[in-house]
Protein backbone atom coordinates (compact mmCIF):
# COMPACT_ATOMS: atom_id res chain seq x y z
CA UNK A 1 0.00 0.00 0.00
CA UNK A 2 1.51 3.51 -0.86
CA UNK A 3 3.24 5.86 1.70
CA UNK A 4 0.99 7.99 0.75
CA UNK A 5 -1.96 5.92 3.06
CA UNK A 6 -0.35 6.24 6.14
CA UNK A 7 0.90 10.11 6.39
CA UNK A 8 -2.23 10.94 8.83
CA UNK A 9 -0.20 8.70 11.72
CA UNK A 10 3.25 10.24 10.85
CA UNK A 11 3.00 13.07 12.95
CA UNK A 12 2.14 11.00 15.79
CA UNK A 13 4.76 10.97 18.59
CA UNK A 14 5.14 7.50 18.25
CA UNK A 15 6.47 8.16 14.72
CA UNK A 16 7.17 11.69 14.79
CA UNK A 17 11.10 11.73 14.88
CA UNK A 18 11.36 8.12 13.28
CA UNK A 19 14.15 8.47 10.71
CA UNK A 20 11.95 8.15 6.46
CA UNK A 21 13.24 4.88 5.85
CA UNK A 22 12.50 2.98 9.22
CA UNK A 23 8.93 4.80 9.12
CA UNK A 24 8.75 3.20 5.31
CA UNK A 25 9.95 -0.04 7.17
CA UNK A 26 6.63 0.06 9.55
CA UNK A 27 4.50 0.35 6.94
CA UNK A 28 5.54 -1.30 4.49
CA UNK A 29 3.29 -4.43 5.34
CA UNK A 30 0.71 -2.35 7.26
CA UNK A 31 -2.75 -1.97 6.07
CA UNK A 32 -5.48 0.04 6.40
CA UNK A 33 -9.34 -1.28 7.62
CA UNK A 34 -12.46 0.38 8.32
CA UNK A 35 -14.28 -1.64 10.73
CA UNK A 36 -17.91 -2.31 11.87
CA UNK A 37 -19.18 -1.48 15.15
CA UNK A 38 -18.79 -4.95 17.63
CA UNK A 39 -15.87 -6.21 15.36
CA UNK A 40 -13.29 -8.10 17.51
CA UNK A 41 -9.94 -7.23 16.60
CA UNK A 42 -7.74 -8.71 19.12
CA UNK A 43 -8.46 -11.82 21.50
CA UNK A 44 -6.82 -12.71 25.10
CA UNK A 45 -4.54 -15.36 24.93
CA UNK A 46 -3.68 -15.19 21.17
CA UNK A 47 -0.16 -14.09 19.63
CA UNK A 48 0.01 -10.37 18.85
CA UNK A 49 0.44 -9.82 15.14
CA UNK A 50 -0.05 -6.37 15.12
CA UNK A 51 -0.06 -3.17 16.34
CA UNK A 52 -3.40 -1.56 16.26
CA UNK A 53 -3.19 2.12 15.76
CA UNK A 54 -7.45 4.13 15.84
CA UNK A 55 -7.70 6.57 12.32
CA UNK A 56 -11.75 7.29 13.61
CA UNK A 57 -14.08 5.74 15.98
CA UNK A 58 -14.05 3.96 19.05
CA UNK A 59 -12.45 0.79 20.64
CA UNK A 60 -12.74 -1.37 23.93
CA UNK A 61 -10.24 -3.29 25.42
CA UNK A 62 -11.90 -5.87 27.88
CA UNK A 63 -11.05 -9.30 29.82
CA UNK A 64 -13.00 -12.47 30.82
CA UNK A 65 -12.75 -14.60 32.96
CA UNK A 66 -14.90 -18.17 33.82
CA UNK A 67 -17.67 -16.69 32.24
CA UNK A 68 -17.23 -13.15 33.47
CA UNK A 69 -16.55 -9.83 31.88
CA UNK A 70 -14.35 -6.21 32.18
CA UNK A 71 -14.09 -3.37 30.58
CA UNK A 72 -9.99 -2.54 30.52
CA UNK A 73 -10.31 0.29 28.50
CA UNK A 74 -11.45 2.90 25.74
CA UNK A 75 -9.71 4.51 23.25
CA UNK A 76 -10.27 6.75 20.81
CA UNK A 77 -8.48 8.71 17.65
CA UNK A 78 -4.49 7.90 17.53
CA UNK A 79 -4.37 5.52 20.23
CA UNK A 80 -1.86 2.40 19.85
CA UNK A 81 -3.33 -1.53 21.46
CA UNK A 82 -1.56 -3.39 22.25
CA UNK A 83 2.15 -2.05 22.52
CA UNK A 84 3.38 -4.01 25.62
CA UNK A 85 2.69 -7.37 24.02
CA UNK A 86 3.55 -6.45 20.32
CA UNK A 87 7.17 -5.29 21.83
CA UNK A 88 7.90 -8.37 23.93
CA UNK A 89 6.21 -10.70 21.40
CA UNK A 90 3.76 -12.02 23.81
CA UNK A 91 0.14 -13.19 23.92
CA UNK A 92 -2.63 -10.37 24.25
CA UNK A 93 -3.82 -10.11 27.76
CA UNK A 94 -7.06 -7.96 26.65
CA UNK A 95 -9.36 -8.26 24.17
CA UNK A 96 -10.54 -5.46 21.61
CA UNK A 97 -13.66 -4.72 19.87
CA UNK A 98 -14.86 -1.62 17.90
CA UNK A 99 -17.93 0.39 19.70
CA UNK A 100 -18.44 2.27 16.50
CA UNK A 101 -17.27 2.12 12.69
CA UNK A 102 -13.92 2.55 13.42
CA UNK A 103 -10.81 2.93 11.42
CA UNK A 104 -7.36 1.64 11.88
CA UNK A 105 -4.02 0.79 10.63
CA UNK A 106 -2.73 -2.48 11.50
CA UNK A 107 1.28 -2.90 11.49
CA UNK A 108 2.59 -6.20 11.92
CA UNK A 109 4.72 -6.68 15.22
CA UNK A 110 7.48 -8.08 13.27
CA UNK A 111 7.84 -5.16 11.65
CA UNK A 112 7.91 -3.00 14.82
CA UNK A 113 10.24 -5.07 16.65
CA UNK A 114 12.90 -4.58 14.03
CA UNK A 115 12.48 -0.63 13.95
CA UNK A 116 13.02 -1.01 17.49
CA UNK A 117 16.17 -2.70 17.75
CA UNK A 118 17.65 -0.39 14.72
CA UNK A 119 16.31 3.25 15.23
CA UNK A 120 17.07 5.32 18.69
CA UNK A 121 14.39 7.87 18.44
CA UNK A 122 11.55 5.23 17.62
CA UNK A 123 12.97 2.73 20.22
CA UNK A 124 12.76 6.51 22.60
CA UNK A 125 9.36 6.94 21.36
CA UNK A 126 8.34 3.68 22.36
CA UNK A 127 9.49 3.54 25.83
CA UNK A 128 7.84 6.95 26.63
CA UNK A 129 4.69 5.21 25.66
CA UNK A 130 5.04 2.32 27.45
CA UNK A 131 5.58 4.48 30.74
CA UNK A 132 2.87 6.78 29.99
CA UNK A 133 0.56 3.59 29.78
CA UNK A 134 2.27 2.37 32.98
CA UNK A 135 1.78 5.33 34.96
CA UNK A 136 -2.09 5.39 33.40
CA UNK A 137 -2.45 1.47 34.97
CA UNK A 138 -1.11 2.64 38.78
CA UNK A 139 -3.16 5.77 38.22
CA UNK A 140 -6.70 3.50 37.75
CA UNK A 141 -5.61 0.80 40.43
CA UNK A 142 -5.12 3.99 42.89
CA UNK A 143 -8.90 5.11 41.60
CA UNK A 144 -10.29 1.75 42.38
CA UNK A 145 -8.41 1.18 45.64
CA UNK A 146 -8.45 4.30 47.12
CA UNK A 147 -11.95 5.87 46.08
CA UNK A 148 -15.88 4.76 46.97
CA UNK A 149 -17.84 4.11 44.13
CA UNK A 150 -19.34 7.82 44.22
CA UNK A 151 -16.04 9.10 44.07
CA UNK A 152 -15.28 7.46 41.11
CA UNK A 153 -18.16 8.45 39.06
CA UNK A 154 -17.78 11.96 40.03
CA UNK A 155 -14.00 12.42 38.99
CA UNK A 156 -15.26 10.70 35.82
CA UNK A 157 -17.86 12.96 35.36
CA UNK A 158 -15.74 15.68 35.71
CA UNK A 159 -13.22 14.03 33.32
CA UNK A 160 -16.55 14.19 30.76
CA UNK A 161 -17.16 17.55 31.58
CA UNK A 162 -13.58 17.71 30.58
CA UNK A 163 -13.51 16.79 27.30
CA UNK A 164 -16.72 18.34 26.44
CA UNK A 165 -15.23 21.51 26.56
CA UNK A 166 -16.89 22.33 30.23
CA UNK A 167 -20.30 22.09 29.16
CA UNK A 168 -22.64 21.45 32.20
CA UNK A 169 -24.72 19.22 29.90
CA UNK A 170 -23.44 16.13 28.10
CA UNK A 171 -24.10 13.16 27.17
CA UNK A 172 -22.66 9.12 28.74
CA UNK A 173 -20.33 7.91 25.80
CA UNK A 174 -20.96 4.41 26.67
CA UNK A 175 -23.70 2.20 27.79
CA UNK A 176 -24.03 2.47 31.52
CA UNK A 177 -22.95 -1.08 32.27
CA UNK A 178 -19.51 -0.64 30.46
CA UNK A 179 -18.72 2.49 32.62
CA UNK A 180 -19.58 0.15 35.36
CA UNK A 181 -17.35 -1.88 34.98
CA UNK A 182 -14.56 0.21 33.75
CA UNK A 183 -15.32 1.82 37.07
CA UNK A 184 -15.05 -1.73 38.82
CA UNK A 185 -18.77 -1.59 40.18
CA UNK A 186 -22.06 -3.39 39.69
CA UNK A 187 -24.32 -1.51 37.30
CA UNK A 188 -26.01 -1.38 40.87
CA UNK A 189 -23.59 0.33 42.47
CA UNK A 190 -23.42 2.87 39.57
CA UNK A 191 -27.17 3.77 39.80
CA UNK A 192 -26.81 3.88 43.66
CA UNK A 193 -23.91 6.23 43.05
CA UNK A 194 -25.72 8.61 39.90
CA UNK A 195 -28.74 8.83 43.13
CA UNK A 196 -26.42 9.64 45.36
CA UNK A 197 -24.65 12.13 43.65
CA UNK A 198 -27.98 14.43 43.10
CA UNK A 199 -27.28 15.97 46.19
CA UNK A 200 -23.81 17.16 45.05
CA UNK A 201 -25.33 18.91 42.01
CA UNK A 202 -25.59 16.04 39.39
CA UNK A 203 -28.97 14.75 37.37
CA UNK A 204 -28.67 12.00 35.40
CA UNK A 205 -31.39 11.18 32.94
CA UNK A 206 -30.51 8.45 30.59
CA UNK A 207 -27.71 9.10 28.62
CA UNK A 208 -27.69 12.66 29.80
CA UNK A 209 -25.77 14.11 32.44
CA UNK A 210 -26.74 17.90 33.77
CA UNK A 211 -24.07 19.45 36.03
CA UNK A 212 -26.17 21.62 38.17
CA UNK A 213 -23.62 22.74 40.38
CA UNK A 214 -20.04 21.98 39.99
CA UNK A 215 -17.94 23.29 43.00
CA UNK A 216 -19.96 21.18 45.19
CA UNK A 217 -19.18 18.09 42.30
CA UNK A 218 -14.86 19.56 42.76
CA UNK A 219 -15.60 19.47 46.55
CA UNK A 220 -16.77 16.25 47.18
CA UNK A 221 -15.02 14.62 44.34
CA UNK A 222 -11.61 15.67 45.33
CA UNK A 223 -9.51 15.26 41.93
CA UNK A 224 -5.79 14.41 42.39
CA UNK A 225 -3.31 15.19 39.69
CA UNK A 226 -1.51 11.65 41.40
CA UNK A 227 -4.54 9.67 40.59
CA UNK A 228 -6.69 11.36 37.83
CA UNK A 229 -5.06 12.65 34.49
Amino acid sequence: MPIAKFEEIRSLPLFSGTRDESFRALVRGAYVQNFPPHTELAVEGEPADFLHIIVSGSIELFSQWQGRETSMSFLGANDTFILAATIKDRPYLMSARTLEKSRVILIPSEDIREVFENDAEFAKAIVIELATCYRQAIKSAKNIKLRASPERVANYLLKLRCKNGGADCFALPFEKRRIAEFLGMTPENLSRSFAMLKSKGVSVNGQEVHVEDIDTLTEFAHPNPLIDS
